[in-house]
């Protein structure tokens, strides 16, 4: 968009906006535009109950005006993504308005050609290894790298559930990462370029491997959730197929057995490692009607299988997609499974 366009919109988003705060008519555009030159920077130059038109100073961020317009910082991703669609550019650099929404305009993310979708990655062990579950400290690095550098927003799992509801707008790449199992390697290899990135992760692990030779102890768990980037969450406790019954397992037996591997999880890491735990990832990715039962009496609202693709708001909660990276992904393959809309085109 060519900065006479840029101009245009934004003067007729300002003209919107003082038709809405003042009696008299609204000027024409080209006057409007022209009276906000003589404004000082840091102005709010209109503003209703919606909206406000806002000129940066040369020392703004997103964050900035995020937390003086919105009172948090971290909503910056709203405004950014608002002016991104008014102008094509998320670049704050030489902007000479800034519209700022002050309510969620999208709480479900549905577009005119697509919906918006929420890829939740799974990884499993890092380092160095042949295995297809290991991700190699170098590959993870620049898995991260190019996410923070194509203006995607690794976001917490649990931000999800608004999202599902319907109640709360998500950044438009949104991204969860999740690690399975408890794996040792988590700590000493992926936790620091997590850090140093400041981006949230969610660690599923299953509580019978909790301590053992490869896996995190609970001191390193308390440590990490401590962190406010770890979210500790139930992915069982013994890693069983959930779906498969024992030989020996009658009914009932059964049904203890579902329980103790939903329950005991939670009971342990609350216990344990703080805070609270209402979202599961199946083993396998497998679950029937005896665990999602179990898991209802239990509390749970997200769980996750290991089906791939990414979340609409419309997404079942308790059977969210989730796609699994892998050690012998490539870059360019690593992308390719970034999927943050789904077109509605029927044809």
């Amino acid at each position: 968009m060519s900065a006479t366009a840029v101009s245009r919109t934004l003067a007729g988003v300002l003209a919107l906006l003082l038709s809405a705060c003042a009696a008299p008519p609204p000027a024409p555009p080209a006057a409007v535009a022209a009276a906000t030159t003589l404004r000082m920077r840091g102005d709010v130059v209109a503003r209703n109950d919606r909206y406000v038109l806002y000129a940066p100073t040369a020392e703004d961020t997103w964050r900035t005006i995020a937390a003086r317009l919105l009172g948090d910082a971290d909503r910056a991703w709203r405004v950014a993504d608002f002016n991104r669609q008014l102008t094509g550019s998320a670049a704050l650099d030489g902007a000479s308005l800034v519209a700022v929404p002050l309510q969620p305009l999208d709480p479900i993310g549905v577009y005119a050609d697509r919906v918006q979708t929420v890829p939740i990655l799974c990884y499993h062990r890092f380092g160095a290894g042949s295995s297809k579950m290991v991700v190699s400290q170098a590959q993870l690095a620049a898995q991260l790298d190019w996410l923070a550098r194509n203006d995607y927003r690794v976001i917490p799992l649990v931000e999800l559930q608004g999202f599902l509801a319907g109640r709360e707008a998500l950044p438009a790449r949104s991204v969860v990462i999740t690690v399975d199992d408890g794996y040792e390697s988590f700590y000493r290899i992926a936790w620091p370029l997590l850090r140093a990135r400041d981006f949230p992760a969610t660690l599923f692990v299953y509580t019978d491997f909790i301590g053992s030779k490869e896996a995190l102890s609970w001191a390193q768990l308390k440590e990490l959730a401590a962190s406010g980037l770890v979210d500790v969450q139930a992915h069982s406790k013994s890693h069983r197929n959930l779906i498969e019954r024992a030989a020996d397992e009658d009914d009932a037996s059964y049904r203890r057995a579902i329980d103790a591997e939903t329950r005991i999880p939670r009971e342990q890491i609350e216990r344990r490692v703080g805070g609270s735990v209402s979202a599961y990832a199946y083993p396998f990715g497998d679950t029937n009607e005896t665990v999602l039962a179990a898991l209802d009496r239990q509390q749970f609202r997200l769980a996750a299988t290991v089906t791939p693709g990414g979340n609409a708001f419309y997404a079942p909660p308790m059977l969210l997609r989730r796609t699994m990276i892998f050690g012998d992904y490539d870059l360019e393959t690593f992308k390719a499974k970034l999927q943050t809309s789904r077109s509605l085109d029927a044809r």
